[in-house]
């Protein structure tokens, strides 16, 4: 499971485009807190530090405590704004994380165990389908990644969400179909030899009907 990240964070009064426009030439990044039925906290953190957590590609997806002086906020970072231009991080919205909240978080999907999958030795492909899933978590629970084993798999196989072991009270959003996370397909060239195979079969075909 992702583990829990610290991240300072200072007070902040509700101020004018100019004065947050000066918070940011210091290095420092307006945000707030919400949630939880209590009212908004406008804070302030470090871009250094931010924008640090945000590269690891697991920020959206991970418990951040935030210190407030002498007391922490556990959140989950629910929306990034951007610069439009330059990209750079310009306000996050926090969401409060409760003692038993749960909450939907995109979970990347790594494979393990390529080389023991008999379908790619024979030179498929693995298409994947979906490089993360939501899932619905314990916000204590939030695990880093979902680990699918390509062991034994062939050509043509497909993997759905039924085949993947998910950690205990966390399901994905989407509960109506067994969707697809991943296949072993064949690679392009042999799906074009294949498909002139059936062609060239097509064509002696119709001229054996013709005679």
């Amino acid at each position: 499971m992702v583990e829990t990240t610290m991240l300072k964070a200072e007070t902040r009064e509700k101020s004018s485009k100019g004065a947050v426009r000066s918070l940011r030439r210091e290095g420092r990044v307006p945000a707030v807190i919400y949630g939880e039925k209590k009212s908004p906290e406008l804070i302030t953190v470090s871009y250094k530090d931010v924008t640090a957590l945000y590269q690891t590609g697991t920020f959206m997806s991970q418990a951040i405590d935030i210190e407030l002086g002498s007391k922490k906020e556990r959140v989950i970072p629910r929306d990034v704004q951007f610069e439009p231009v330059r990209d750079f991080i310009i306000h996050i919205d926090f969401l409060r994380l409760g003692k038993n909240a749960v909450v939907l978080v995109n979970v990347p999907v790594v494979f393990l165990n390529h080389e023991d999958s008999p379908g790619l030795k024979a030179g498929g492909v693995l298409n994947v389908v979906r490089h993360e899933i939501e899932l619905s978590c314990p916000a204590s629970a939030i695990p880093e990644h979902i680990e699918i084993d390509l062991t034994g798999r062939e050509m043509g196989d497909s993997i759905h969400i039924s085949a993947v072991t998910l950690p205990k009270g966390v399901t994905p959003t989407i509960t109506d179909r067994d969707f697809t996370v991943a296949t072993i397909a064949a690679p392009a060239a042999v799906v074009s030899a294949d498909n002139e195979a059936k062609q060239e079969e097509k064509a002696e075909a119709s001229e054996e009907k013709e005679d």
